[in-house]
């Protein structure tokens, strides 16, 4: 008797993760359009925006590029 065991495949995301102005924690994903949540704890963002990707994932249609993290950089803008 054969066994055929399946194999899961796990997909890596990059979240970019803020803090608004009301105190929220909010999580982007940039290689999936429009998938995004927030919270007010950390715990509590991490399950929103896994289930957020998993929805997003559920709905994408097309492929979606998965980007490589370089780092981060933040810059003033004068206005």
């Amino acid at each position: 008797m054969q066994l055929i065991q399946n194999k899961v495949m796990n997909r890596y995301f990059n979240i970019i993760i803020e803090k608004d102005a009301d105190g929220y924690l909010v999580a982007s994903v940039p290689s999936l359009k429009g998938c995004h949540t927030q919270a007010k704890s950390y715990d509590e963002l991490m399950a929103r925006i896994k289930e957020a990707i998993e929805l997003c994932l559920e709905m994408e249609k097309e492929e979606f590029e998965t980007l490589e993290f370089i780092g981060f950089q933040r810059i003033a803008i004068q206005q």
